[in-house]
Formats: C-alpha cells, structure tokens, sequence
C-alpha cells in the first residue's frame, strides 16, 4: 500500500468495529492521511479513530444480521455521492456528462459519440472525426470542438485548467 499524506482513506463496516478497518484507519493515520468513516453505528470506534465520521441510521434489518440490506444498500448510496462528487471535483465531468469516459467496447463508443455531440452540439460525423484525431479522448475531442482548434492547443488548454472542461472555457470568455 502506497499511501502519502494526500491521500483520504475512507473504513466501511456496518458494525464500525471490524479489526481489519479499524486497524486501517490508524495505519493511514500513522502515514499522515485525512481519514473518513462511512459505519451504520453512532460513536463506534471506527467514529472515534476517524477524522469525519458518516453515520447514517439506516434502522434495523429486516433478517437481522444481514447488513448487506439496509446498511448495505444506504452505504452504497454514500459511496455513490461521494465518487460522483470527487470525480466532478478532479474534471472527469463537464456539464451532467462522463468526459473521460474509456471506449473499451461497442457500447462505450457509440456513448463516447454521444457525449461529444451532446456537449458540442455536432453531428455524429464530426463527433467521430474528433474522437479519432484526439486518440479517443473524449475530453479532447470536445475541448477541439469548443475551441475550434488542433489536438495540441486544445490539450494545452486542458492541461492549464487542470482538465477541466468549464475551467478552460472560462479562460477564455
């Protein structure tokens, strides 16, 4: 494990006592990390080893004992907020749209072009002609759209807002 003083950790238990979580919050705390807890449990010892603690009160389960129900399914949900918000945070994301989305199948092509034509407004001929000259990169294809430029210009201007789309557009207007 490769963990710096960057990094946020976060420990999933329902309990908010399993060793194994709570041995690695106090590892990465050791290290210097940030550390969040996500537990079912107020005041658990994950809670007090923890930087921030998220303590949902999902009630109790309908078997009792299967936390893969009701703790499971309400830690899901966190974890989807949170994914969600660090990925709109670090640029994956312009407008409502997955801009670095990878086209590892049929599928995933067809919805790269439809992201590139939806945050262009272009046809798919052009959203196809710019996905191939940016190499796949949906980012780049829609930053030589909007900016009405070659692959290279379009990724220094990316790379000066730090990947992000709308940072890049507001450099300029």
């Amino acid at each position: 494990l490769n963990l710096n003083p960057k990094d946020i950790v976060i420990g999933i238990a329902a309990s908010g006592r399993t060793p194994y979580a709570v041995y690695g919050l106090k590892y990465a705390k050791k290290v210097g990390c940030k550390t969040v807890v996500l537990v079912c449990n107020k005041g658990s010892e994950m809670a007090e080893v923890a930087d921030l603690a998220i303590e949902p009160v999902p009630g109790p389960e309908v078997l009792s004992g299967s936390t893969r129900l009701k703790s499971g399914t309400v830690q899901k949900m966190i974890l989807n907020m949170i994914s969600t918000g660090s990925m709109v945070g670090i640029g994956k994301v312009y407008q409502n749209l997955m801009v670095d989305v990878m086209q590892t199948n049929e599928k995933l092509v067809i919805r790269a072009e439809n992201i590139v034509i939806e945050a262009t407004e272009c046809d798919r001929i052009t959203a196809e002609k710019m996905l191939k000259k940016a190499g796949g990169s949906v980012k780049l294809a829609i930053a030589m759209i909007l900016f009405n430029c070659n692959k290279t210009e379009a990724q220094d201007k990316l790379n000066s807002s730090h990947g992000h789309i709308r940072l890049a557009l507001n450099e300029i207007n």
